[in-house]
């Protein structure tokens, strides 16, 4: 008997080393890890959308927005006397400070039955307690489930019953002009609808996060409104509240939500697989501007400028050199800098990718074996 509990220990042992072994190194082939999520989206339709009045799109919203209070300890400042020895004989411990709390708020939007709900990273970020109020009173602690600071996106989870999850919107439907609601917690005053129009779709190159496509909105958005609800006139969710452009730090009608259908494919990385995968080639870029175009004799300033290539990197090992211009990617065209990264993260690293640039203004075409994009800590510069 007792050499059968022997082998019956170690066998556990060793399973649980093979587990663990897994859960770091491959977590999505785990069979509870994550899992496709059941999300609710609107049908495609063939004609114009017959819009709602605009209260009941807000009534059918409102109830999937959440507030979200975060709280974390930071180091008190050091006693300057306390690096003299002698103060430190007599008066010990005595003249430390005690931590200090940091409470921070924001809102969230809840995605599926399941709890799970979407944020932006930097309203969890380095969080120690998360807590979520529901619009019906409840509230609940949350577990964060992954980041994506690429895209200042997160998901948190919550465990409560009967939750309202809101309906994904379609957002290459969306245009200029269309009716949009912001639902968020601006400055903790509690659960607020604003509205106004989409002011433009497709914004980039405002140094806001590494991966840009902004739906930009007039409708007010300020502090305490991030990670809320962007929805339609028909109260489906199209974005989510992320940034404003402000010097006072209130609305000035320039707001920027994350895209849902970006939203969406992040959401479901991080629940999938803990993070987010990129395509990644190894590759510094620059817009190609009219000056450059011209030098270049390019019939319009479209493509990116190859301007670094990291050595031993996929770029490199495929031939592409510095001054190129990269103008397709899998025959898609390459308008600027920013598409170019967007069009790469989407590739599948391990797969082929069919280039086209322009070099000594012939045109080149050229594969490349993608890879795996580096977390922003390990990597430098490059795409």
């Amino acid at each position: 008997m007792r050499r059968l509990w022997l082998i019956f220990a170690q066998s556990a042992t060793i399973a649980l080393g093979i587990l663990l072994a897994i859960s770091l190194i491959r977590p999505e082939l785990l069979p509870w890890r994550g899992g496709n999520i059941l999300v609710q989206e609107i049908a495609p339709q063939s004609g114009p959308q017959k819009l709602t009045p605009l209260n009941q799109a807000a009534r059918k919203a409102m109830p999937s927005v959440v507030n979200i209070f975060t709280s974390k300890e930071i180091p008190a400042p050091r006693h300057p006397l306390m690096d003299d020895p002698i103060f430190r004989h007599f008066f010990g411990d005595r003249l430390d400070n005690e931590p200090q709390q940091q409470s921070s708020l924001g809102s969230g939007v809840i995605v599926s039955k399941e709890g799970y709900i979407l944020t932006n990273h930097h309203v969890v970020e380095a969080a120690d307690e998360i807590e979520v109020a529901l619009a019906d009173g409840r509230t609940s602690s949350a577990r964060v489930i992954g980041t994506d600071p690429e895209t200042d996106l997160a998901v948190v989870k919550i465990s409560l019953p009967n939750l309202s999850a809101v309906t994904f919107g379609r957002v290459e439907e969306a245009q200029v002009g269309d009716v949009v609601l912001a639902i968020g917690n601006p400055f903790g005053v509690g659960q607020t609808v604003t509205m106004g129009i989409i002011s433009a779709m497709g914004r980039s190159h405002l140094g806001i996060n590494t991966y840009e496509n902004f739906i930009q909105t007039d409708a007010a958005i300020n502090p305490g409104n991030s990670g809320g609800a962007l929805v339609d006139g028909n109260g489906n969710l199209i974005g989510v509240n992320s940034a404003i452009f402000s010097k006072s730090g209130g609305s000035l009608g320039i707001g920027f939500a994350i895209p849902a259908s970006l939203a969406k494919q992040v959401m479901e990385q991080i629940i999938q697989h803990g993070a987010v995968t990129r395509g990644w080639i190894g590759v510094e870029v620059q817009d190609i501007t009219p000056e450059l175009a011209e030098s270049f004799k390019l019939p319009s300033p479209n493509g990116a400028l190859i301007a670094g290539v990291l050595r031993g990197g996929p770029a490199d090992r495929a031939g592409i050199k510095p001054g190129d211009i990269l103008l397709e990617v899998n025959g898609k065209l390459v308008s600027d800098s920013s598409a170019m990264l967007n069009q790469i993260s989407a590739l599948s690293p391990g797969k082929p990718a069919a280039l086209k640039l322009m070099r000594n203004k012939t045109e080149v075409a050229l594969q490349v074996n993608v890879g795996k994009r580096p977390k922003m800590e390990q990597r430098r510069a490059v795409e």
